[in-house]
């Protein structure tokens, strides 16, 4: 890692300690119920920039990383091997000019039924910002441009069409899959952040997306109407401070949410209430997304703050419903 790059991670971590939401985060506790049996699975290379950002479960049991300061596309294999599936090129301006950050990064990231990677990357650059796609044994190529005034976050493919969030500028764009230009598909004070980032993980599930919004630590439902708009913006949980990347647990709206800032990780039920499931004597730090596959929890740890451990936790889930 470079000095400069160190430089650039170290004002952005003090940048979000600073915009954190003053108070305590309560003291570390055990896993909750109802998830147990959790265990760190996977230590990551912070020197190299393997924080990782977003999380993809292969269908073999593989599972595909964005490692944000690396630049990279990575997989750990069932034998716990990582392996780089592609390098993203760096900004000549060694990404100085990232919105919020300073420093270049991989975001958000989605699979399709063919394998096919879709993943976001923030250069503060025009000529790379964007929509990025990796077919199977092929190479990273941009497919969609978009403003490099943004920093593109959350990323979600339903029916044939991208959703994403852009933490900075507070909108969700969306993008048709075979590449193309990207469009505003909802924006407004839900969205907009209040001093560091706004929108960030996105999910399409039963019929709506539904956006986190980490400055206001709330999660954010619109219906997509039958004309494929936006409906109008629902509050469907609050107070969940620093919350980035999230998942559902099976069809139902009950989400596991990752809180950045306070290294726990939250359920959240149908009516908004939430508890503490996960947290730092667990071994989170700074978690930054979840993914559930049947009753296992897959929760990854980008050591943002604290510095130490960047990782990759399982646990296992037991709903009684």
């Amino acid at each position: 890692m470079s000095s400069k790059f160190a430089r650039n991670l170290l004002v952005a971590a003090i940048a979000t300690a600073s915009l954190a939401v003053v108070g305590p985060a309560g003291p570390a506790t055990a896993a909750t119920a109802p998830l147990s049996h959790t265990r760190i699975t996977e230590h990551f290379d912070l020197p190299g920039g393997q924080m990782p950002e977003n999380i993809v479960l292969e269908p073999n049991g593989s599972i595909d990383l964005s490692f944000s300061a690396a630049r990279q596309i990575a997989q750990v294999t069932r034998d716990g091997k990582v392996r780089v599936l592609a390098t993203l090129p760096a900004p000549a301006d060694d990404g100085v000019h990232t919105p919020a950050l300073g420093f270049p990064l991989v975001t958000g990231l989605v699979r399709d039924a063919h394998g096919t990677l879709y993943f976001l990357y923030a250069t503060g650059t025009a000529d790379l910002t964007g929509v990025w796609r990796l077919t199977p044994g092929g190479a990273p190529e941009r497919i969609a441009a978009l403003p490099a005034d943004g920093l593109p976050n959350g990323l979600a493919l339903d029916s044939g069409r991208l959703y994403l969030t852009d933490s900075v500028r507070g909108v969700i764009w969306r993008v048709p899959a075979a590449g193309g230009t990207a469009t505003v598909w909802a924006d407004g004070a839900e969205l907009a952040p209040t001093g560091f980032l706004g929108a960030n993980g996105l999910k399409v599930h039963n019929g709506a997306v539904w956006v986190s919004n980490l400055d206001k630590g709330t999660v954010v439902r619109y219906a997509v109407r039958r004309n494929g708009a936006a409906g109008p913006a629902r509050i469907r949980a609050e107070q969940l401070s620093g919350i980035d990347d999230f998942a559902f647990i099976g069809r139902s709206d009950r989400i596991l949410a990752a809180l950045d800032q306070t290294d726990q990780v939250a359920l959240v039920e149908p009516d908004g209430t939430h508890t503490i499931v996960l947290s730092a004597q667990d071994g989170l730090q700074n978690p930054t997304a979840v993914a559930v596959r049947g009753s296992a929890v897959y929760v990854t740890s980008a050591a943002y703050l604290t510095k130490r451990d960047p990782n990759l936790l399982t646990a296992r889930i037991h709903t009684g419903r």
